[in-house]
């Protein structure tokens, strides 16, 4: 699953009327952390890039071009905000595609629209913060599943190698019954079994560094019960 990151919010805006973009560009000059924007006409913004923004903003579009970019819009996935003058237009988004936010441009509508898109991309940025987060929790959990289940069987894999390394031992105690290849083979099984065993000691020293590391944290949490067990 891909992570969407909201760092550096923009704003694409499409509207067949260049006075709607420099108002809405123009307004947004007065307020903090500017977005980048990019501006489209009906003409070529079947070819936007959903990757490249996180918020739209429809506008002052001819009616003929009104259904096929609202459609792109709503399978972009993206948050849409749509404004008109038409309250026909309106009713008709409202109805046709209610998740596209739509309101009418009256005195204030620049001023509502500034707020709510800042409210947008806050809102974006704060769910692919949690997106991210969610995931890294979901790898987490499946690397201490994989932990865990490593130190519960090390001990089977310890015993095993102990056999092993055992055999090979005793094989290299006869000399003369072994050619220098098969011996050469059986040397390469102990230094092996060895690494491995010493890899399975270092998990032991893990696991009770981490619960050093735990209790430390209990206690750093509640210290009036440490000092109590004192």
């Amino acid at each position: 699953m891909k992570i969407e990151t909201v760092d550096q919010p923009s704003v694409l805006i499409i509207s067949d009327n260049l006075e709607f973009s420099r108002l809405v560009t123009g307004r947004w000059q007065s307020e903090h952390n500017l977005p980048p924007f990019t501006l489209m006409s009906t003409e070529v913004s079947l070819n936007f890039d959903p990757e490249s923004f996180h918020l739209a903003i429809a506008g002052a579009i001819r009616p003929q071009a009104l259904s096929v970019v609202l459609e792109a819009m709503e399978a972009a996935g993206k948050r849409v905000l749509f404004l008109s003058d038409n309250e026909d237009t309106l009713q008709m988004v409202h109805h046709r595609w209610p998740g596209i936010l739509a309101w009418q441009i009256d005195g204030n509508w620049l001023d509502t629209l500034i707020l709510i898109a800042r409210e947008s991309l806050h809102r974006a940025n704060a769910e692919a913060r949690a997106a991210r987060a969610e995931q890294a929790n979901a790898k987490l959990e499946t690397q201490a599943t994989l932990g865990r289940y490593m130190l519960e069987m090390r001990h089977g894999l310890n015993n095993a190698l102990t056999s092993v390394l055992g055999n090979s031992e005793l094989l290299l105690l006869e000399p003369g019954t072994l050619s220098a290849g098969v011996r050469a083979q059986i040397e390469t099984i102990r230094h092996m079994s060895l690494r491995m065993h010493e890899i399975l000691q270092r998990f032991s020293s893990l696991e009770k560094e981490l619960k050093v590391v735990s209790l430390q944290a209990a206690k750093e949490e509640n210290p009036q019960s440490a000092a109590a067990g004192w």
